[in-house]
């Protein structure tokens, strides 16, 4: 089932005398319960793609749906009721706030939603457990490491089960370890819980855990491949003959 469509998009920026074409007419379709990562390289309009989807940036021209809901042409309350019940974030940063727990990090969006001190605490310990955090819950940020950081700003994203869960360069300040563990859980809460997840990404190991992969130039879709009944091996390896096609920009993606 369809979940999230974007018709002809474009994104300028810039004045009369410097405009920049960031994403030059887009469309394309993610269907609920779907994995797809976005790749290209820096200034490919990947991450403007992404925060066109979220909200972040607003289009120049051009329309995206989220179950049959006009996104663009939200404002004031409805535009933040939409992130906050709609959307889940996960940055490469992290963006955790340094005076809270991370219990108190990922009980946030459920107190926004006026939820009771039963339901949060009952989703996070559930949610913890998914994610193999529950022995951080009582410790700040500066205490976890980067793998347990990420891991806890994605259990905030997707604590209030939201429709879309948008990840920019999730691994991006992780070591391999680290990484392979987050896109693990990425993977069981995409198969198990029926997430739907849209993440970009230069890397292509990282992309390789997704169900499909589109791959953006020059703020065009260049080219889609998905996984089928692929392993994820011979997948990273059509991944790789893409990146190849690409040329010497995505030459940082191998």
């Amino acid at each position: 089932m369809e979940l999230l469509r974007i018709q002809q998009i474009e994104k300028y920026y810039g004045g009369k005398s410097s405009l920049t074409k960031a994403i030059d007419n887009i469309s394309m379709t993610v269907n609920q319960g779907e994995f797809v990562a976005i790749m290209g390289a820096s200034g490919s309009g990947k991450t403007t793609l992404l925060n066109c989807i979220s909200t972040i940036d607003r289009v120049t021209a051009g329309h995206i749906y989220l179950e049959s809901l006009d996104i663009t042409k939200l404002k004031g309350k409805e535009l933040n009721r939409f992130r906050r019940d709609k959307l889940g974030f996960i940055f490469q940063d992290f963006n955790l706030l340094d005076t809270l727990t991370a219990y108190e990090n990922i009980s946030l969006a459920l107190s926004i939603q006026k939820k009771s001190a039963r339901e949060i605490d009952n989703a996070i310990r559930t949610v913890s457990q998914q994610l193999g955090i529950t022995e951080v819950l009582n410790k700040y940020p500066y205490q976890m490491s980067g793998g347990q950081k990420q891991r806890v700003a994605s259990a905030r994203a997707i604590i209030t089960n939201p429709k879309l869960v948008l990840a920019d360069e999730p691994t991006g300040a992780l070591d391999s370890k680290a990484a392979k563990m987050l896109l693990e859980r990425f993977q069981y809460l995409n198969n198990e819980h029926q997430a739907t997840i849209i993440m970009v990404t230069h890397d292509s190991f990282t992309a390789s855990y997704a169900s499909r992969v589109i791959f953006i130039k020059d703020g065009k879709i260049f080219n889609e491949i998905g996984k089928g009944l692929d392993t994820r091996k011979q997948f990273f390896d059509k991944i790789i003959d893409v990146v190849t096609l690409l040329g010497g920009d995505m030459s940082d993606a191998l």
